[in-house]
């Protein structure tokens, strides 16, 4: 398998996005939130976002987002090992001080790992 992030992968449309926070479900493991919903296109989607709010600088939001995205290409094996190819996912940033790669690395395989056991339990 390879590890990769494709376009096709990224989730971009704004009616995906509204309808994935208007009906999804979320997880936390502080201090990343995941918002997951099962969707009808085929293929697993994934967007990142940092609050503009916590971090008024774009160079500090643009650097989670790309340390966000990495984790999940590194780590997307843990969802992919488990047929989940029909979700879209919105990770997100809540913290409120900038963190560094081990950090969201240890947070994601947790955040990946306590989605895998609800969608296991339904």
């Amino acid at each position: 398998m390879k590890l990769t992030y494709n376009k096709t992968e990224k989730l971009k449309s704004e009616k995906a996005i509204g309808k994935l926070f208007v009906e999804g479900k979320s997880i936390s493991a502080y201090p990343l939130r995941l918002v997951y919903l099962k969707n009808e296109t085929i293929g697993l989607k994934v967007g990142v976002s940092v609050s503009k709010r916590n971090f008024k600088k774009a160079v500090d939001r643009t650097y989670i987002k790309r340390l966000l995205r990495e984790n999940y290409r590194l780590n997307k094996n843990m969802l992919i090992g488990n047929n989940i190819d029909d979700y879209s996912f919105m990770i997100l940033y809540i913290g409120k001080e900038k963190p560094d790669f081990k950090l969201i690395s240890t947070k994601m395989k947790a955040l990946f790992s306590k989605f895998n056991v609800r969608i296991s339990n339904n």
